[in-house]
């Protein structure tokens, strides 16, 4: 086992491999997901100067920050949606750490995307998709290429009109599919959260919130960088803060990929 660790330090030294970051910087410009008026809304990011080589410590900066657990890049546990309440190591700082860490399939329905912002994944995408790459192996993640994360105007990005937000996601059936059918580990999107925009309306409201966290499996939002990972073959690792009782965290999302 020591050897196969000092294999891939090597690698990664050598160029062989590399890692690529799917993590979107994090600031108070961070765009935050937006709620309707009747439910209590996520806060964007604040940062508070404790001290930065003044008065206040004359040798040392650090901040204060307050934000949501699910803010910018960030992980979804179980416990976050009500489905997944009861589930056994369902919190942020009880799922055990081997678990953050799988290979990625990658699904790219950027062109889609580009031509219908309301697209939704279906199960015919996914089996069309493993035609060409084999059968999902359980324990990954899955990870939707939109190109979203490209949108780098908030506006753009939330995408929210009269008729409220406006952004891909997944089909009821295909979150059903690789919940229970392919036993993933979960899904990654580049969008602010892990269902479509229009999800709310749907049945039920937040199709895959409702039916990953349900079956115990994970989400990742805010991805970005997803089109410099092949269809197969990356390992991704997405660990959240240790957060008691967390129902998420920001996350720094690393791909490790052949170079």
């Amino acid at each position: 086992m020591v050897n196969i660790l000092m294999q891939l330090m090597e690698a990664l030294r050598s160029g062989r491999l590399k890692v690529v970051d799917l993590t979107q910087p994090l600031g108070p410009e961070t765009p935050v997901i937006t709620l309707p008026p009747m439910f209590a809304s996520s806060p964007p990011l604040s940062i508070e100067v404790i001290s930065r080589y003044d008065d206040q410590g004359p040798a040392w900066y650090w901040n204060t920050l307050h934000l949501g657990e699910h803010t910018g890049t960030h992980f979804d546990a179980p416990v976050h949606w009500i489905t997944g309440k009861d589930l056994p190591n369902n919190t942020c700082d009880t799922i055990p750490a081997h678990r953050f860490i799988g290979p990625a399939c990658v699904i790219d329905v950027s062109r889609e995307v580009a031509s219908f912002p309301d697209f939704l994944l279906t199960p015919e995408h996914i089996l069309a998709w493993e035609a060409h790459h084999g059968r999902i192996p359980a324990g990954s993640w899955v990870l939707l290429r939109t190109d979203w994360s490209k949108r780098a105007d908030p506006e753009a990005f939330l995408n929210i009109d009269e008729d409220g937000p406006h952004s891909p996601g997944f089909h009821k059936s295909a979150s059903e599919l690789l919940a229970y059918e392919r036993d993933i580990l979960g899904v990654g999107v580049e969008t602010v959260g892990t269902d479509a925009g229009q999800a709310g309306k749907f049945d039920p409201p937040f199709p895959n919130h409702t039916i990953m966290h349900g079956a115990g499996k994970f989400g990742l939002a805010s991805l970005c960088n997803l089109d410099q990972l092949p269809p197969t073959g990356a390992l991704v690792i997405a660990a959240p803060l240790k957060i008691v009782e967390g129902s998420g965290s920001p996350v720094r999302v690393l791909a490790i990929v052949p170079a």
